[in-house]
């Protein structure tokens, strides 16, 4: 237990316990409705990193909580089998970048499943409007509209006169 803690708390690794003490006062901070999950979603993209399809707060919360335990137990791992030299000191200087870089990759991978119970858009309501307007584009003079029928879910385009 005290090499686990050495290891939380030790100088490489401290920053991103303090990242992991931050995300679980977000977290407590939702559950009493103080703050909402996707508060950062207006502020933040990560489609470009790969993470995209799931809210800001999930997508960095799974990588901090990655990051932390690969860190913890890779720098538990040397302490317990390395003996304390400078090289050793040097290595556990590079664990926490390389921890970051791998949980990055497995949140990559983790993100896409998890793309479906967060969907972009919702669908139609089935109880929904039932007049919906189709894009129209610049040169589009037939005006048409597209309708959907209420029970059989058919789409009907009807013309209007401009």
């Amino acid at each position: 237990m005290r090499m686990f803690l050495e290891a939380a708390t030790g100088p490489p690794t401290i920053v991103l316990t303090a990242a992991l003490v931050v995300l679980v006062c977000f977290w407590l901070l939702v559950a009493v409705r103080v703050a909402a999950s996707d508060s950062f979603d207006a502020d933040a993209d990560l489609g470009p990193w790969g993470m995209g399809g799931v809210p800001v707060a999930v997508a960095l919360s799974l990588l901090t909580v990655l990051a932390w335990l690969l860190s913890v137990g890779a720098t538990s791992v040397l302490a317990a089998f390395m003996p304390p030299d400078p090289a050793t000191g040097l290595l556990r200087l590079t664990v926490p970048v390389v921890a970051l870089l791998v949980a990055w990759r497995l949140t990559c991978l983790f993100v896409r499943p998890l793309h479906r119970l967060f969907p972009d858009e919702p669908g139609l309501s089935p109880l929904g409007a039932s007049d919906r307007t189709a894009p129209r584009g610049a040169g589009d003079e037939s005006r048409n509209a597209v309708r959907r029928a209420p029970h059989d879910g058919a789409l009907r385009t009807h013309s209007r006169a401009a």
